[in-house]
Order: C-alpha cells, then structure tokens, then sequence
C-alpha cells in the first residue's frame, strides 16, 4: 500500500492555521451575486412559468410573459455588473464601498426573486380580463 499522508497534507489547512481568504474584490463579489442571482431566477421563470402554462388553457399571455421575463432581467442585471466593472483596483478593494455592494446586491436578488412571479401575476391578471 502506497502512503498518501503526503499528499493529503497538500490539500488540508493545518491545525492552527488560518483559513485563506481570497482579497476583497467588489467587482469579482458583483459577478458572482448576478450570476447565481440569474441562476436562480432562471429556475424560478421556468417553475413559475410552466404552472401558468398549464393553468392557461392554450392562451399565448404565457409565452409572451415568458419573453418579457427574459428581456427584462438581462439587462437590468448588465446594467448592475457595468456598474461595478468601472472600478480600479484600488476601488475594487475598498471596504467603504461595503453599504452600497450590499444595496446592489439585495436590488439583484428582489430582481430575481420577485419579477418571474410579479409578471406571472400580471398576465393572469390580464387573461382574466381579456379573457
């Protein structure tokens, strides 16, 4: 038997040691949020709007809610990136910036949390009415 303790060290922090953090960067923390914040926005648009397309009865207000969703999201999430892109280094660095990340951030997530169901809401609203 081959002995792997050495290898095992490699990858394993030793006893004591501090874990390693990456430098703050609020550029790299910005891509990250939109692109699990996109993610999940994805999964949501899907679930939320497959259930509409079945409770609709062959109305086409599904699929149109469907293509505003996906036009409404992208750019509103490049928009946020660019935003954050524009900083130098030093910017990207700096620990001041912390209020507004965090604002950005929870706008991002209320993007993608809450418009796949505040469409959704609005053309079975409308598929009432027209109806």
């Amino acid at each position: 038997m081959q002995d792997t303790s050495h290898m095992r060290r490699a990858f394993l922090p030793r006893a004591g040691s501090a874990p390693v953090r990456r430098p703050l960067d609020w550029r790299r923390s910005m891509s990250d949020t939109i692109a699990y914040a996109l993610l999940v926005y994805t999964a949501l648009q899907i679930f939320v709007t497959m259930s509409a397309l079945k409770g609709e009865g062959g109305s086409i207000l599904p699929y149109f809610a469907l293509v505003v969703l996906v036009a409404a999201i992208i750019p509103a999430c490049r928009q946020f990136e660019r935003r954050w892109q524009r900083l130098d280094d030093a910017q990207a660095a700096d620990p001041a910036l912390a209020p507004r990340y965090r604002r950005d951030r929870t706008m991002v997530w209320a993007l993608a949390l809450g418009l796949p169901f505040a469409l959704t809401a609005l053309f079975r609203g409308l598929a009432v009415i027209i109806g």
